[in-house]
């Protein structure tokens, strides 16, 4: 897999980061996009399309929520938009004319989802980025992207300095450290049971140090944000990653450690976790919904 920097060179394609205008926001007049808002499709209806969902309506965002996409669905689901569609495959997604298509529903949604979005020239949000850890999967989207003039959005998650470190690597970065802490609990049910007695720790343990494509494959809902760092810094074979359980630790934390020619970046986010799923942090759906929001905004920031 490319790093982004060579992806950009051999396509044109830009990673779109929540912090940046698209092409579309100068081509539809302001006018009509206050007048209709923004069609929005939000592929899932967990924890994070939910609470981002809610965010939007309690902000006042010009955003219409015109389909969900879910697995079943017979399966009961509260608070879905009520003018909403419900969709099931990625080949209804032509029947709502949607403008922007959020993915947050799990990595295995991600090359479905996405190509039905790019191919129909709709710009793409991803939220599960380990799936980019796996070969081939960022370049075949980002082919299907430039040819049919959308792009693809990686909001920060759980993350913060993603900006700063994606400007940082246009003159180069030498080394990309990135830390992942969490209580032991939070990793239960991963390949940390197998090395390490997540039971039995009394003080914090690296039991897991790797590149990010590694963390992100073998790790893909803890180590999400890895790629994250990986595609705005030096790409995920030269990242460095390190997974860590920590019985004292009350939060997920998150620490990233840059240098290179623009000089040093240290960044410790200490994630306080979202109220409808304690395993996903708060910032993740605010991130999402800021990225969704500057679609609109006439000042993006």
């Amino acid at each position: 897999m490319s790093t982004p920097a060579t992806v950009g060179e051999a396509t044109g394609l830009r990673l779109v980061r929540s912090d940046q205008p698209t092409h579309q926001q100068t081509q539809e007049p302001a006018t009509a996009r206050e007048a209709t808002g923004l069609r929005l499709v939000l592929v899932g209806w967990g924890a994070i399309a939910r609470a981002t969902a809610r965010l939007l309506r309690d902000r006042g965002a010009r955003v219409e929520i015109v389909a969900v996409a879910v697995r079943d669905p017979a399966k009961p689901r509260s608070g879905l938009p009520p003018e909403a569609l419900v969709l099931t495959r990625p080949q209804e997604l032509g029947q709502v004319e949607a403008e922007m298509v959020v993915e947050a529903a799990g990595r295995h949604t991600v090359v479905p989802w996405g190509r039905a979005a790019l191919s129909e020239g709709v710009d793409f949000v991803v939220t599960s980025v380990s799936a980019f850890a796996e070969p081939g999967v960022l370049d075949d989207l980002t082919q299907l992207a430039v040819r049919a003039g959308a792009q693809i959005h990686v909001p920060p998650g759980a993350l913060g300095g993603v900006d700063a470190l994606a400007a940082a690597s246009k003159i180069g970065i030498d080394t990309v450290e990135h830390h992942i802490i969490k209580p032991p609990l939070a990793w239960l049910g991963t390949p940390a049971e197998d090395l390490c007695d997540l039971h039995a720790l009394t003080g914090a343990e690296a039991f897991f140090s790797c590149t990010a494509r590694e963390a992100a494959s073998r790790f893909p809902e803890n180590a999400n944000a890895a790629l994250t760092t990986a595609l705005a810094g030096t790409g995920p074979q030269t990242t460095r990653v390190t997974l860590i359980a920590d019985p004292n630790a009350m939060v997920n934390r998150h620490e990233i450690r840059a240098e290179g020619q623009f000089g040093e970046l240290s960044v410790v986010l200490r994630n306080k976790p979202l109220k409808e799923n304690p395993k996903s942090s708060a910032l993740t759906a605010l991130n999402l919904a800021r990225c969704i929001e500057n679609r609109l905004n006439p000042v993006v920031i």
